[in-house]
């Protein structure tokens, strides 16, 4: 039940009501949130019985109440002092809202709650936007600090380090040798000054907003000079953003800017930095403070503190992937290699032009498999160009001398050379000639060794040359043979891709190239089993996109295992002749290596490529999932939910704003006007893939504000792409404006800017969204838990995973050794999840928060009446302890209670795990003594056809399980060490320790251990 309230009176009938009073005055600063509360905002009152009354609620003018109207209260009873305030909490973190039935209706960044009184009661509120809930937050903690000082230092506030900073830099404009200097700066120096903090704002705009400000006072000539008054007050609508003033705020000390200390916790808290000293924040504070007084002092301005968040250090793309970051010394079938198909074509696939220039460009953005489709030319010269086509062709010679030149430029890995020989024998020769002596020294030609079972690593085969091309048989004695023509080309000509009745194309293979053939060979597609019998692993082979996409449609599990050890290219159909791409990730679920993209094609398709292979140093090689790679394991392409011993993750993020959006190329129908939204795309496996959107922003394209929060379950995160779409509404066809795509392993987490990109790929300059990333397991975050849940009651309604039974009873036997460890590896880390929950929600912040934030937020309200701190950790163990420095009221104490269960759990995990862990593998490695005798042992028990299939899948299915959760073991005991760490980290920036030494002890460590060095990445919990 929603029932409204207004100021306008008690006796006024209740109505529902949506509107907000909201001004449109850009806040600033303090004083602006703390005016706007005084003029008061209906809220939505949430009550513990889950009704829900809309009030107006406003600040008395003495500042030293909160009351609401209309209320059937006494009005003395409608209202709460500042003074029994304890606590003003962000989001839906109290029991009211926890419990309510409304919780799902209510946005996360509109709730706030009022902590008062000695019973620590709630006043839960919902505002109509998060801009008008950050208001209030913002106002009140701001009254709380200063109390009755809060009118001295709203005035002081007008003397603010900003405002200082603003006339100094007016005042230090060199204007010698002008007779008016005294009247002001010149209009288009003004603009400058504006432009040198926030680039992105054009000029146009800065001149408009001054000839308004200027037009509304009496006897000022227009456009000439600016005053200090006009320039301050442009400055402000320019470069003030409220979504980082109101971050600010949050953790500033003084509510103006951050000190060393302040800057300190937000890094460590927010950013999933470890171990950062004060040292590190005021080298920060150093390069990032624009003014000389805040860098004196180490103080970090709201300006400062901007240029901190949109500075490289605060990119979104986690500078570890810069570089190659992944074991490269594994066998070459267990990376995606960057591929590209026709690489010479720069247009259409059918009469389109071709150039060197697409060899170079893809080489240069770290492609590895390049394209040659090679024909007899001119002058006893082979040329390039696709067969039964109109494209002009290139001569061989300029393209092979191109790839030598750029072959290593971007990455030191192996690079393959996809040579569709179509030359007569003659002109094989001068084929020849020119590879040996434009690529010769980096040609790989030793033949692999027989019986080997996988190729060799990226890492044995740095800087080498791969041929892949047919090659003639082994025994196979003359100085050329005859060999199956590839001819992708052909397949333009014909309705369906090579069709049965078409025998394939002979052709005469010169010897001495089919030697240059080793580990790439191409051979035909028969099926699965033909592969597993008699494929070797230097054998390739490549499949016509229908064909791959059939395979992974109607085999996903036999393309995943056939991957394993062979190397699978997919070229785009011929069908395809605007050079349309494919979606790679349709084939990589697969476990494809090489998907020959069309590198001259923009869109979605390329900008998942592209983005994909960024994240191993753009090398051009990246580690495939492990759960494809391992030997023995199950795994469904197509699988639509979790994946067996995958732990999957909650990404969480916030859309919070964007700066500087342009308008779409083309687009003129609406003038310069932007309405831009946020639309948001999870790719990866089926049960990943997911889109959400945000509001649309009318009319405002250089600062919109979204303020919107976006959960996504990720079942098998190594595969997962995240990709952001800002597009512009509009009633005839929503119109492009930028994107960026990433790998979800590259989000760091915090708070982000995201530089956006063109449809072409290139940046569009100072166009960028500022984001909140997180990422939890899924025990750890999303929905709230109930309170009071026993273990038992826990574990009745945990999920166990459980084996199958193959029907094989020798291995069944083993497989049942494994069920009560796998339910008590589970149980360990259930119960450390949960206890992390609960002692989270205690503590009042959000699910996706950690230990360090939990600390930190607790060390705000645990002051007792004389300043002195009720609760204190002692650091002399391990683990912690939270100790009681006196009489506790009731909410304390079930928060010293949840921490206590959480540390005990936490030990459990770190005595048990390691005992745990080796059974479940050695069972493992029991179990896979039988793998190769599954069809005896099948044969034996009277077993055929699909139920020996079966009995196979559920052995390969148990094995998974047993290494999946082992590992989860590994990363639980890894997870506990974190979560003591943060909690010992986290105590000494709070100032929590009984020792008293504070952030000295954090000084002191950071210097041992690290010198002047920047702080430890550490993601958070």
């Amino acid at each position: 039940l929603f029932q409204d309230g207004s100021r306008s009176g008690r006796d006024r009938k209740k109505t529902v009501s949506f509107s907000s009073t909201l001004t449109e005055k850009k806040i600033s600063n303090a004083a602006d949130c703390i005016h706007a509360m005084v003029e008061g905002s209906e809220l939505k009152k949430v009550r513990p019985n889950s009704r829900v009354y809309q009030r107006y609620y406003l600040m008395d003018a003495g500042l030293q109440a909160l009351f609401w109207e209309p209320s059937k209260k006494e009005s003395d009873k409608a209202r709460i002092t500042l003074a029994s305030i304890r606590e003003v909490r962000t989001g839906r973190n109290t029991e009211t809202f926890r419990t309510s039935g409304v919780y799902e209706q209510i946005s996360e960044d509109c709730a706030f709650s009022i902590i008062y009184g000695e019973m620590y009661e709630s006043l839960d509120l919902v505002a109509n936007s998060a801009e008008v809930a950050n208001i209030w937050v913002t106002g009140l903690r701001y009254l709380m600090q200063y109390g009755k000082h809060a009118f001295d230092m709203l005035a002081s506030s007008r003397d603010s380090l900003r405002l200082r900073w603003l006339e100094r830099l007016f005042s230090s404009v060199n204007l010698e040798g002008e007779d008016d200097a005294k009247e002001g700066i010149p209009l288009q120096l003004a603009i400058k000054l504006i432009q040198s903090v926030n680039p992105g704002v054009s000029s146009a705009k800065v001149e408009l907003r001054f000839k308004e400000i200027q037009r509304v006072r009496e006897n000022k000539k227009l456009g000439e000079r600016v005053c200090k008054q006009e320039f301050v007050e442009v400055f402000h609508d320019f470069c003030t953003r409220p979504e980082i003033y109101f971050l600010l705020v949050q953790f500033s000390s003084n509510k103006e800017f951050l000190d060393a200390k302040d800057l300190m916790k937000f890094i460590e808290a927010e950013q999933g930095m470890a171990q950062v000293c004060e040292e590190t924040s005021l080298k920060l504070i150093q390069s990032h403070e624009p003014s000389e007084e805040g860098r004196q002092q180490g103080h970090l301005s709201l300006d400062g503190f901007t240029s901190y968040l949109t500075s490289a250090e605060c990119r979104l793309f986690d500078p570890e992937h810069d570089n190659v970051c992944q074991d490269m010394s594994q066998p070459l079938s267990h990376y995606y290699i960057n591929s590209s198909h026709n690489t010479y074509l720069i247009e259409d696939q059918f009469r389109g032009p071709s150039d060197i220039s697409g060899y170079i460009r893809a080489l240069k953005m770290g492609c590895r498999c390049v394209e040659i489709d090679v024909w007899d030319g001119p002058d006893e010269e082979p040329v390039v160009c696709t067969g039964h086509t109109l494209s002009p062709p290139l001569v061989l010679r300029c393209v092979l001398e191109a790839i030598g030149r750029f072959a290593f430029v971007a990455s030191e890995y192996p690079l393959i050379l996809c040579i569709e020989n179509h030359c007569s024998l003659r002109q094989q020769h001068v084929l020849l000639q020119h590879l040996t002596r434009t690529l010769g020294r980096w040609l790989y030609t030793d033949p692999p060794a027989e019986g080997i079972l996988y190729l060799p690593s990226p890492q044995a085969l740095r800087h080498r040359i791969l041929i892949k091309g047919k090659k003639l048989k082994p025994d196979f004695d003359g100085e050329d043979g005859d060999v199956s023509e590839e001819d992708e080309g052909a397949e333009m000509s014909v309705t369906q891709p090579n069709p049965p009745h078409l025998p394939l194309q002979r052709f005469q293979l010169l010897r001495e190239f089919s030697d240059l053939v080793t580990l790439c060979q191409s051979i035909s597609f028969i099926d699965f089993p033909t592969s597993s019998k008699s494929q070797k692993p230097w054998e390739l082979v490549s499949f016509h996109e229908s064909l791959a996409v059939h395979l992974a449609g109607e085999s996903p599990g036999d393309f995943v295992n056939h991957n394993k050890r062979f190397l699978s290219r997919v070229y785009p159909s011929p069908a395809r002749i605007d050079s349309s791409n494919m979606n790679p990730q349709d084939l990589w679920k697969c476990g494809c290596q090489i998907v020959a993209m069309n590198f001259q094609t923009a869109g979605l398709m390329m900008d998942l490529n592209t983005a994909w292979f960024r994240q191993n140093g753009n090398c051009g090689y990246v580690l495939r999932p492990a759960i494809m790679r391992q030997e023995v394991s199950y795994f469904c392409a197509d699988t639509r939910d979790t994946v067996p011993g995958v732990s999957p993750q909650l990404l969480h993020v916030k859309v919070i704003s964007g700066q500087n959006l342009p308008k779409p190329k083309g687009s003129g129908a609406k003038g310069d006007v932007v309405d831009p939204y946020v639309y948001m795309e999870i790719h990866g496996i089926p049960a990943d893939c997911a889109e959400r959107r945000t509001r649309t922003v009318t009319q405002n394209g250089d600062n919109p504000i979204f303020d919107e929060s976006f959960e996504f379950q990720i079942n098998l995160p190594e595969l997962a792409m995240v990709r952001f779409v800002v597009l512009d509404d509009d009633f005839i066809g929503d119109e492009f404006i930028g994107q960026y795509t990433i790998p979800l392993e590259c989000l760091q987490p915090g708070y982000r800017h995201v530089p956006l990109q063109s449809l072409t790929g290139e940046e569009l300059l100072h166009a960028q969204l500022f984001v909140h990333v997180a990422l939890t397991n899924r025990r750890g975050g999303g929905k709230p838990h109930k309170r009071g849940l026993s273990v038992r009651k826990a574990r009745r309604g945990r999920d166990y995973t459980a084996l199958r039974v193959l029907g094989l009873r020798a291995v069944d036997d083993v497989f049942k050794m494994a069920s009560p460890l796998l339910r008590e590896a589970t149980d360990l880390r259930g119960n450390m999840q949960n206890s992390v929950s609960v002692f989270r929600e205690l503590c009042g912040v959000s699910a996706v928060a950690n230990l360090m934030q939990c600390v930190l937020a607790l060390s705000s309200r645990v002051t007792g009446p004389e300043g002195t701190p009720l609760l204190l950790f002692d650091l002399q163990d391990n683990y912690p302890t939270l100790e009681a420095q006196g009489p506790l009221p009731d909410v304390l104490r079930r928060v010293v209670s949840t921490y206590e269960t959480m540390v005990n759990a936490s030990k459990a995990v770190m005595e048990l795990s390691d005992g745990i862990h080796d059974k479940i593998l050695h069972i493992q490695s029991t179990a896979m003594e039988f793998h190769e005798k599954l069809q005896i042992l099948a044969a034996k028990e009277g077993l055929k056809g699909s139920k020996v299939c079966r009995a196979v899948e559920s052995f390969s299915w148990n094995v998974t399980i047993l290494k999946g959760q082992a590992d989860l073991l590994k990363h639980a005991k890894a997870e506990v060490q974190e979560n003591m760490k943060q909690v010992h980290d986290s105590a000494l920036t709070g100032n929590l320790t009984k020792d008293g030494v504070g952030l000295r002890r954090v000084r002191s460590q950071t210097r041992q251990n690290h010198g002047d060095n920047t702080s430890a990445r550490s993601r958070p919990v």
